[in-house]
C-alpha cells in the first residue's frame, strides 16, 4: 500500500467521531408497545391504564406493573376482536357517556386553569376584604356545675370578690376548669345558643347570672371583646382560587347553555323510576 495512504483510516475515524450523534429517540404516548392482529397498543394506553388502577395496585413495582398491564391490554384486545363488529347496546352507551364525560372534564379543567393567576386571586381578595368589618370575637371564661343552686352560690361568691380563675379551678366540672375556666377567643356560632346569648349580653369584666345549657349550669366571665381581623391572603388563597375557578366554569356553562339549541321533548310514560330499569340497555 502506498505510504501516502496510510493515514486514511485514522482520518476516517476522526471524521466519524466529529459527526453529530443522532438525537436519542425517547418514547412518547404514541410509541407502539404491542400489536394485536394489526391493532396497535401504545405507551399512552398503558400510562392511562396504570393511572386508573386502584391505589393498592399502584404500589407494585414498575417492572411488575409494566408487564401485567401490557399482558392485560393484549388479552383485552384479543377478546374485543373476537366479538367482531357486535357491540352491545350497554357498551355503546357507556362509551358515549365516558367520551362525553372525559371531553367535558378536560375542557372544564382548561377553563379553570385559564381563569387562575396571582392577579386574579389578589383582585378577588381585595374585592372581598378591602372594606372588611369582621364579626365580634369574645374572650371568655366559665365555671360549669351540675345544679342551679351551685351556680348561684358561685355567682354570689364572685360578687363578693372571689377570684374567678381560682373558683373555676376549684369548682368547675368542665375541661377548662384546670385552666381557670378560660375558653380563649371565639366568634359567633362557636358556642351553644344559650351560652352565646349570655356572652353577647355582657360587657368586658362582667359576670353573668347562672346560664343553663345542655352541659349544665354556667357562670360566665367576659374578659374582652374585639372585631375579627380580615384573614391574610395566604390563609384564604385556596378558597379564593376555588371560587375563581368555579365562577369561570359556571360562566362558560351558562354561556353555552344560552347559545345552545336545547330541546327536552315530552315522552309519554317517562317516569323518574325508569332509570332503575337496566334491562332497557341490555337488549
Amino acid at each position: 500500500m502506498p505510504k501516502g495512504l496510510t493515514f486514511l483510516p485514522s482520518l476516517a475515524l476522526a471524521v466519524v467521531m466529529a459527526l453529530p450523534l443522532a438525537a436519542e429517540t425517547k418514547p412518547t404516548a404514541d410509541t407502539v408497545v404491542a400489536s394485536v392482529n394489526g391493532e396497535e397498543i401504545t405507551l399512552g394506553h398503558m400510562i392511562l391504564a396504570r393511572a386508573a388502577l386502584p391505589q393498592q395496585y399502584q404500589q407494585l413495582p414498575d417492572e411488575v406493573l409494566f408487564q401485567a398491564i401490557l399482558d392485560q391490554l393484549i388479552q383485552q384486545n384479543l377478546l374485543k376482536q373476537s366479538r367482531g363488529a357486535d357491540v352491545p347496546k350497554h357498551v355503546e352507551l357507556a362509551l358515549e357517556n365516558e367520551q362525553r364525560s372525559l371531553l367535558a372534564a378536560d375542557l372544564l379543567e382548561d377553563i379553570a386553569s385559564g381563569a387562575m393567576s396571582d392577579d386574579a386571586v389578589q383582585a378577588a381578595y381585595d374585592a372581598q376584604y378591602s372594606e372588611w368589618t369582621g364579626g365580634d370575637e369574645f374572650q371568655a371564661s366559665h365555671i360549669l356545675v351540675e345544679t342551679e343552686e351551685e351556680a348561684k352560690a358561685i355567682k354570689a361568691d364572685l360578687d363578693n370578690g372571689a377570684d374567678f380563675a381560682a373558683m373555676a379551678k376549684e369548682k368547675s366540672t368542665g375541661p377548662s376548669g384546670p385552666n381557670g375556666g378560660s375558653l380563649g377567643w371565639f366568634g359567633m356560632g362557636a358556642m351553644v345558643p344559650e351560652f352565646e346569648e349570655a356572652v353577647v349580653g355582657l360587657n368586658p369584666g362582667e359576670v353573668s347570672d347562672p346560664v343553663k345549657t345542655q352541659f349544665g349550669w354556667h357562670v360566665v366571665l367576659l374578659s374582652d371583646k374585639r372585631k375579627a381581623e380580615a384573614p391574610t391572603l395566604d390563609a384564604v388563597r385556596g378558597e379564593l382560587a376555588s371560587k375563581i375557578q368555579q365562577d369561570a366554569v359556571d360562566a362558560k356553562v351558562a354561556e353555552l347553555t344560552k347559545a345552545g339549541e336545547i330541546e327536552r321533548p315530552e315522552v309519554e310514560g317517562l317516569e323518574p323510576s325508569i332509570l332503575r330499569d337496566v334491562e332497557l340497555v341490555q337488549e
